[in-house]
C-alpha cells in the first residue's frame, strides 16, 4: 500500500500482528510504499501450516522474510522490526545486505537470558515458569502477561489490543514461538550485520532491559545509533504513539550522520 519509490517493510513481534503498526502507517503511505505481513502462527496466517521444526530457530522466519521481499519484488527497503523481528531482519540482512538500506530495531534483544557478563533480564527459572503458565492455562496467562508487557494502565486500549492478538494465537503455537524467542541467542551474529541499524528502545520494558540497546550498539558490525525513549512497555508504538511515532519517522527519514 502507499505510493513512493522507497519501500518500508514493517514486521511485528511476538503475540501481535501487523495491526500493531496502525498508528504509524497513516504517516507513511503518502511518501513510501509500505509492505506489512504476519509472521507464521500470528494474525491471518493459517495455523495448520505452522511448521514446528522450521520455526524452532529464528532462521525459519528470516527465510520467510527473504521470500516475502522476493515475492514483493523489493530490491531495497527500510526495514522496521519490532521485538523478535528486529533480530529476524538482522539475520536476513547477513545473507542479503543489498535488500536492506537500513534496519530500524524497536525493542529488540539478541538474548533474553542472563549470562556471564551479560544482562538479558531473565533467569532460566523465570522462563520455565512462564512456559508452564502458558501450558497450564493459556487464556489466564494472556490476561496476566498482556498488561505486564504493554505497561501502564491495565484497562488501556493497547492492553486490550495486545490481549486480543495474543489470545488469537493457537496455544501450542504460541508456546513454541515463545520458547524459540526466549531461548534464542543471537549475540554471535551481531558482528556479521553490516547494514546501518537504528536502535530504538523504551526507557522501561519488561522484556528488554535498557542496557540491551547499548549492547547492540557496541556489537553490531555496521554503523548504528541508539535512541532511548521516555516510553513504558514492550509495545511502545501501540501504547505511546504520541512519543514513539515521531521518533520512528525521524529514524526512517534520516540516515546515520557520518
Amino acid at each position: 500500500m502507499g505510493s513512493g519509490e522507497q519501500i518500508i517493510v514493517l514486521a511485528h513481534g511476538f503475540g501481535t500482528d501487523q495491526s500493531v503498526w496502525k498508528h504509524l502507517v497513516p504517516h507513511l503511505v503518502d511518501d513510501y510504499r509500505v509492505v506489512m505481513y504476519d509472521n507464521m502462527g500470528a494474525g491471518t496466517t493459517n495455523p495448520d501450516y505452522f511448521d514446528f521444526n522450521r520455526y524452532e530457530t529464528l532462521e525459519g522466519y528470516a527465510y520467510d522474510l527473504l521470500a516475502i521481499l522476493e515475492e514483493s519484488r523489493v530490491e531495497s527497503c527500510i526495514y522496521v522490526g519490532h521485538s523478535v523481528s528486529a533480530m529476524i531482519g538482522a539475520l536476513a540482512s547477513i545473507s542479503r545486505p543489498d535488500l536492506f538500506a537500513k534496519i530500524v530495531m524497536v525493542s529488540g534483544s539478541p538474548r533474553y537470558l542472563n549470562d556471564v557478563d551479560y544482562y538479558g533480564g531473565f533467569e532460566q527459572e523465570d522462563l520455565n515458569q512462564l512456559f508452564e503458565a502458558m501450558r497450564s492455562n493459556y487464556k489466564a496467562w494472556c490476561s496476566g502477561f498482556a498488561p505486564l508487557a504493554v505497561g501502564g494502565d491495565m484497562e488501556s486500549v493497547a492492553v486490550q489490543e495486545f490481549s486480543r492478538t495474543l489470545f488469537n494465537m493457537r496455544p501450542d503455537i504460541a508456546l513454541s514461538v515463545a520458547q524459540t524467542i526466549f531461548q534464542s541467542d543471537m549475540r554471535k551474529i551481531l558482528g556479521l550485520v553490516t547494514v546501518p541499524c537504528h536502535i530504538i528502545q523504551s526507557m522501561k520494558d519488561l522484556a528488554v532491559p535498557v542496557v540491551i540497546s547499548e549492547y547492540l550498539h557496541q556489537h553490531l558490525g555496521g554503523d548504528s545509533i541508539v535512541e532511548v525513549m521516555q516510553s513504558d512497555g514492550h509495545l511502545p508504538q501501540l501504547s505511546s504513539p504520541d512519543i514513539v511515532i515521531p521518533v520512528l519517522l525521524r529514524h526512517i527519514r534520516h540516515n546515520i550522520a557520518q
